[in-house]
């Protein structure tokens, strides 16, 4: 029988497959964290890569931003062979690895370039980039639009598609929106619909992002539950996001958002990597963390070996 992810040592995890990683999850009963962070940036601990300090501090999935599959950049991490880079962070955390920002620039005519991250080709959300992901030893690729950058819905669709198509077995495929990313037709409670659900769904998606209740206009708890309830219909996971700075609150907002993510039935809590910069506020991983499942598995989770 396949254990809660709540109660997985880090051998279990390295043992399971992409089917074993979701039904961990799913038996986790909304008690997953998920953490973003941006390797490219110096880190807050200087020797210790920002992935590593999230992992410290309670995060079950680590989520690798602004990573470009051809040039990996993970500052403080050992030095390895670019194609063992996320091997590696597995080896010294133990944990899930995502990668959040490949961008559905071939299926957009209208994607904006951010001065201070430039789009390169081994950040957009490509077939053979997401193949590269896999065999780089990736469990989980985010499509989504980071801020500004102009991605709708339907860009991120067709690339889902393309990916699922290439690597949908072997990969943990997630898509939607953190925010509008920069689209202003696609936001409030037109950022994700029914109908973009369905055709995530469709197109390969195992899980599906929401922004968190309390983290863009217009999205209530009310309505964040209603899709939330509509994924889990259609067999998909759910998870609730926080990508607009927020992140860096006080922790008791981020305790709010997290009791109202709670509420709305999501499988997965996310939260950002702009606490200052390339990470969420330490302090707020674990205030999160505690409120989703308390003392006793959040100082579990981070203090067991990962040579267990």
């Amino acid at each position: 029988m396949i254990k809660r992810l709540l109660n997985c040592t880090a051998s279990d995890i390295a043992a399971m497959d992409k089917l074993s990683l979701l039904e961990a999850i799913a038996r986790s009963e909304g008690r997953v964290m998920a953490c973003e962070t941006i390797g490219a940036v110096a880190p807050y601990l200087e020797t210790v890569t920002n992935a590593e300090f999230a992992a410290g501090m309670g995060a079950d999935i680590l989520v690798l931003n602004m990573f470009d599959v051809n040039n990996p950049d993970i500052q403080a991490l050992p030095n390895v062979d670019k194609q063992d880079t996320i091997r590696e962070l597995k080896r010294l955390t133990g944990k899930i690895i995502a990668v959040n920002n490949l961008e559905p620039a071939e299926y957009s005519s209208s994607i904006l370039q951010n001065e201070g991250w430039p789009l390169t080709d081994g950040r957009i959300a490509t077939a053979q980039n997401a193949r590269t992901l896999s065999t780089m030893g990736a469990d989980m690729i985010i499509l989504t639009g980071n801020p500004g950058n102009g991605i709708k819905n339907e860009a991120i669709f067709q690339s889902l598609k393309s990916i699922s198509q290439e690597s949908g077995s072997k990969i943990i495929l997630a898509a939607g929106k953190m925010h509008a990313a920069g689209v202003l037709t696609e936001s409030g409670e037109s950022i994700t619909t029914t109908r973009d659900i369905d055709a995530f769904i469709s197109a390969g998606a195992d899980i599906i992002l929401l922004p968190a209740p309390g983290t863009v206009p217009g999205l209530t708890l009310d309505y964040v539950h209603s899709l939330i309830k509509h994924i889990h219909k259609s067999r998909a996971l759910a998870m609730t996001t926080i990508g607009t700075s927020q992140e860096g609150a006080d922790r008791d907002t981020i305790r709010r958002i997290a009791l109202l993510c709670k509420m709305a039935g999501t499988d997965i809590h996310h939260i950002g990597d702009s606490g200052y910069a390339g990470m969420a506020l330490p302090e707020n991983i674990m205030a999160y963390s505690i409120t989703i499942r308390g003392v006793r598995h959040t100082y579990r989770n981070m203090t067991q070996s990962i040579n267990r």
